[in-house]
């Protein structure tokens, strides 16, 4: 995971956290850091001393912020979510309807995971290490995502639909297997047609279409 700059959000001073400036950037900066390290090691190979180092603080300084190595593992989770809803938000807020918010969100997403390489890595093995966190993460998603689709239908942007649930997940997972093909696996294709080709798909169907 990439650091931030100072321009950049920092969903994580959301949650309950410190109340100072300085606190907030040490915090970032723990949060920053393990994502490289879980990243890159994986979360059994990872330990607190290696985040600790690359974020440039001492151990004591650590247990301020965290009991555990899972603990701070359960806060990436969630704060991977919170940036990437965020990096969403800011892409489509001047979209003219929720097609284009479509459009717009997968290639936000795409850019989002090329961006921060240790997503995928931190998201999946949560499973594993923090089922719950790796529930969360997608659910929290989901309940936007559902609200979004929800409000689109009622200003007659998309239809209503027959399942909102089943709607929303299947949008999702069309985007996290496009993550993995073009922003883990091979971030060469150009973003925007990746996009226009996946919306083309969500919007229109498979369904055969009248010839001109």
């Amino acid at each position: 995971m990439s650091q931030h700059s100072g321009s950049e959000p920092a969903p994580v001073e959301e949650r309950s956290g410190p109340k100072t400036e300085r606190g907030r950037r040490t915090l970032r900066r723990l949060l920053d850091a393990a994502g490289e390290e879980f990243g890159t090691r994986g979360y059994h190979e990872t330990a607190i001393s290696n985040i600790t180092t690359r974020a440039g603080v001492g151990l004591g300084t650590f247990y301020v912020y965290f009991k555990s190595k899972e603990e701070v593992f359960r806060a990436l989770v969630a704060d991977m979510g919170a940036l990437l809803r965020h990096a969403l938000t800011e892409r489509t807020r001047d979209a003219h309807d929720r097609l284009e918010a479509e459009r717009l969100g997968i290639q936000a997403y795409l850019e989002f995971v090329r961006s921060h390489k240790a997503l995928y890595r931190v998201v999946m093995e949560a499973q594993f290490v923090a089922p719950e966190a790796y529930r969360d993460y997608y659910n929290t998603f989901a309940a936007a995502y559902r609200q979004q689709l929800a409000q689109a239908a009622d200003r007659g942007e998309i239809n209503p639909g027959q399942d909102d649930e089943g709607r929303v997940w299947a949008l999702m997972g069309a985007s996290s297997f496009l993550g993995i093909r073009y922003g883990s696996w091979d971030d060469s294709v150009d973003s925007a047609t990746v996009a226009e080709a996946a919306s083309d798909l969500m919007i229109n169907g498979l369904a055969p279409r009248a010839k001109k």
